[in-house]
């Protein structure tokens, strides 16, 4: 059985930390399909279109040949995302959802949760600021989660310390270039540059 990690991300812009779990994610399963998406949850300042074109470099930068952008996989819905993988590879394979420690109580307010957890096995991504929520996990798992938290430390890092702060050790050399190069954030005209 083929294992696939599902990792959606607003990266907005990807961090360091964001590839951090890329990497690790490349490491523990067959095949890492990325991609840029709007959380209903969040307002997002740059377009998903820049969002989706600074992933692709930080997996560029990565070079590993299992992760891979899936773009089209992109929907606010992420039950219509796992249709959409599910349509894209056959059903003899594993699909496990990706998530950071910070969605743990949001996900039972995602649309049709039910249907989705019924499709996917769940993995949890410690992120620094945010605790795993005990009881978030454990309402998840009465929902018919098969829950697993990943053994994995990110960098302190945010995209929202980069938005608000202009922290550009939050960025890969690639990402920040190609945000200076769109004039994506009006935080970058007062960030030093590296």
């Amino acid at each position: 059985m083929v294992n696939i990690a599902l990792f959606g991300t607003s990266a907005d812009p990807p961090t360091s930390a964001h590839q951090t779990i890329l990497n690790w994610l490349s490491y523990h399963y067959d095949h890492v399909a990325v991609w840029a998406s709007d959380n209903p949850f969040k307002s997002h300042p740059t377009s998903l279109e820049h969002r989706s074109k600074m992933l692709r470099l930080l997996i560029e930068e990565i070079a590993r040949p299992n992760i891979s952008l899936y773009q089209a996989f992109s929907s606010r819905r992420t039950l219509e995302t796992v249709e959409q993988a599910r349509q894209h590879w056959d059903s003899q394979v594993d699909l496990t959802l990706v998530i950071g420690s910070d969605l743990v109580n949001q996900m039972p307010r995602w649309y049709q949760i039910d249907k989705l957890l019924k499709q996917v096995q769940l993995l949890v991504v410690p992120r620094p600021g945010y605790a795993i929520d005990e009881a978030g996990v454990e309402e998840l798992r009465k929902l018919g989660a098969d829950v697993a938290i990943a053994d994995l430390e990110a960098p302190a890092v945010s995209s929202t310390a980069y938005r608000e702060n202009g922290d550009t050790e939050v960025l890969t050399p690639p990402v920040e270039d190609y945000i200076h190069k769109e004039h994506l954030y009006a935080c970058q005209d007062a960030a030093p540059s590296r």
